[in-house]
């Protein structure tokens, strides 16, 4: 904070206009964390939440962001200006993907007065461990009736990049090619690409070193048993 204001009151009488900025400034962000809007799941809004002793903005991930585990984008301050992309890229906020966010580290929703605080307003790199795990893909198994109606078979994941989660769904699918109106029957059984939903973690089979026509094959025989 001190070195955020340090050029405040150069010498008595009236403030420089730059020191008056710094000034409304720092009463903006106290304004801003004493009256933190709650952030409510769901709201679609950008948060603010804890990186060590910084506080970053993040994107809440459409429909996984409730429960204890969300899943959390740190994107820069500036977002969207067109510089932002840039200076966010330098300072490594591009290349972190979805994490998993614990709702206790969220402040609340994220307000411009907290820029000051993050890495980018100090110049500093992202660090390469944010206190959060990767939260991005999974596959979806889907056991579907003629009107859309059905269940979900069988999840897979979490797969830190989209490609690999797309090659284990052709597989699936080229498993399933020909007999998947067979495979339950009444059900077309078919598997796609999805967001992970880190809420609901522990309701996904992990997908690393493991076959996953294995696993298909053991959650078909369940059903059917």
């Amino acid at each position: 904070m001190k070195r955020l204001f340090r050029r405040c009151g150069h010498a008595p009488g009236a403030l420089t206009p730059e020191d008056q900025a710094a000034v409304d400034q720092f009463r903006a962000l106290l304004a801003a964390l004493r009256d933190t809007e709650f952030w409510t799941p769901g709201a679609g809004q950008d948060i603010a939440v804890r990186v060590g002793p910084f506080i970053e903005r993040a994107h809440t991930r459409p429909g996984d962001d409730h429960g204890n585990l969300i899943a959390v984008a740190l994107v820069h301050p500036d977002t969207p200006h067109a510089t932002a992309y840039l200076h966010g890229h330098q300072l490594g906020y591009t290349g972190k993907g979805w994490l998993r966010c614990e709702t206790n580290a969220i402040i609340g929703v994220w307000n411009p007065a907290f820029a000051v605080l993050t890495h980018a307003a100090a110049g500093l790199n992202l660090p390469d461990d944010v206190g959060m795990q990767p939260a991005n893909y999974a596959i979806h198994v889907e056991a579907r009736r003629q009107d859309n109606t059905g269940y979900t078979l069988l999840r897979l994941g979490p797969y830190t990049q989209t490609w690999l989660a797309s090659r284990d769904a052709d597989c699936l699918n080229t498993e399933l090619a020909g007999k998947a109106a067979t495979v339950i029957p009444g059900f077309t059984v078919t598997a796609k690409g999805a967001p992970f939903d880190v809420s609901d973690h522990e309701s996904y089979a992990d997908s690393y070193e493991a076959d996953v026509t294995a696993l298909l094959a053991d959650a078909v025989a369940g059903v059917n048993a």
